[in-house]
């Protein structure tokens, strides 16, 4: 059988004859939660019986049992117990319709409808007697089931209503949590002004001091030699600064294909060679297991392993030792940058991915900001620690997709 109902009906119009469906309301597309269960109640309405319809029908049992009897020889007494049984099916019908009431009603007309046949049967006392005693019965079955029928129809009231106070509750905590989200937002771009007029003043101060003294008559070719490279510094750290915050603000979309990641640990500390050997940092890679190729965006994940490196020679003033550890398992990759350097107050560990957030006098705070949404939309994860005896581990993990995919 065909469904009549309009598939492709707007929110809130719906045929007369549209089934109570269930899944062609979730597939309405545009409706929410309160609509579908508005709808539900709406569709569950109409196919309800009318007051008047529900009344004739109680009557017409009434009827079709008192006809029965009536047209019934007093002979046939096996038929008149079956159909003075057929009294109770309006009975216990108008009871669920109506409640209590409407099972009283419906015990009520049934004895006047079937007294005048009890009557007749003032020949067999006994069985009238018992006829009189089944009136009673129709009296308790119309108010016991009514009772019941009231209390099951109280207690969905009830239960409609607390839907309807939860579903208001559930609007009231969806306003506040979008308001609290607009009002995260605004904080978040207060505080990065604030931070980016910050970092952007000082580089401007000691640009307009060096200018300052080049202009002036009496500075010397040295130091006019020196403010022009102070110029030059300073230009740079605002571009580096610049470059940063498009990193973090406008990421660039992952570019995956196959990755060697030892081969790439390799190219790092090819490019950080020097700076480790000026800062007496021996560099060590350890391979606990090779992983197969990576499928990632290899220029995005040598950024990310390259600024951990960077910061964990800069974080080791004194010399040390800096490990890459590789390992890899079934569920994916993971890659731990591990220092001996000054490390991170444990105060500032949940800060340290947050823009702007740094504890270095010249850096910009935007490595590790940039760094965590880079891996977080490679889709893994990274986190910082402190070393039981110095420094810090900052552990990579990347997903490995099944073999099928490579």
């Amino acid at each position: 059988m065909q469904s009549q109902c309009h598939a492709d009906a707007p929110v809130g119009r719906w045929h007369k004859k549209c089934p109570l469906d269930v899944w062609e309301i979730l597939e309405d597309t545009g409706a929410t939660s309160s609509e579908i269960q508005g709808r539900i109640r709406q569709l569950t309405a109409m196919r309800r019986p009318s007051t008047s319809t529900r009344i004739l029908a109680t009557g017409l049992g009434i009827l079709i049992a008192s006809v029965l009897h009536y047209l019934t020889p007093h002979s046939q007494l096996l038929l008149h117990n079956l159909f003075q049984k057929l009294y109770y099916l309006p009975i216990v019908y108008a009871a669920l319709a109506f409640g209590g009431r409407g099972g009283l009603a419906a015990a009520v007309v049934s004895t006047i409808c079937y007294i005048p046949h009890i009557l007749g049967w003032r020949h067999d006392p006994e069985y009238a007697m018992s006829q009189y005693a089944e009136l009673i019965l129709f009296f308790l079955v119309g108010v016991i089931t009514g009772a019941l029928a009231d209390q099951g129809r109280k207690r969905r009231e009830e239960l409609e209503a607390a839907t309807t106070k939860l579903e208001k509750v559930y609007r009231e905590l969806q306003d506040s949590f979008e308001q609290i989200k607009r009002a995260d937002r605004l904080s978040a771009v207060g505080q990065l002004a604030a931070s980016l007029a910050h970092e952007i003043r000082n580089p401007l101060g000691s640009i307009e001091g060096a200018a300052n003294l080049i202009q002036s008559p009496a500075t010397s070719a040295e130091i006019r030699e020196g403010s022009l490279n102070i110029i030059r510094k300073e230009c740079q750290r605002l571009n580096r600064l610049l470059t940063n915050l498009l990193d973090f603000a406008r990421p660039r979309q992952p570019e995956f294909r196959s990755v060697d990641l030892v081969r790439l640990v390799d190219s790092i500390f090819t490019l950080v060679g020097p700076n480790a050997q000026q800062q007496h940092v021996k560099l060590m890679k350890i391979v606990r297991k090779a992983p197969r190729l990576l499928e990632s965006d290899p220029e995005q994940l040598k950024q990310v392993l390259l600024n951990l490196v960077i910061n964990g020679i800069q974080a080791t003033p004194d010399g040390g030792e800096i490990e890459v550890v590789v390992d890899a398992e079934d569920a994916g990759v993971f890659i731990a940058v591990r220092d001996q350097g000054i490390g991170i107050p444990p105060e500032d560990l949940e800060r340290i991915f947050d823009p702007f957030f740094t504890t270095k006098e010249s850096g910009t705070g935007l490595g590790l900001s940039v760094a965590h949404r880079v891996i977080t939309h490679l889709g893994g994860s990274i986190k910082a620690e402190r070393n039981p005896d110095r420094g810090m581990t900052f552990s990579l993990s990347l997903p490995i997709p099944p073999r099928s995919k490579q």
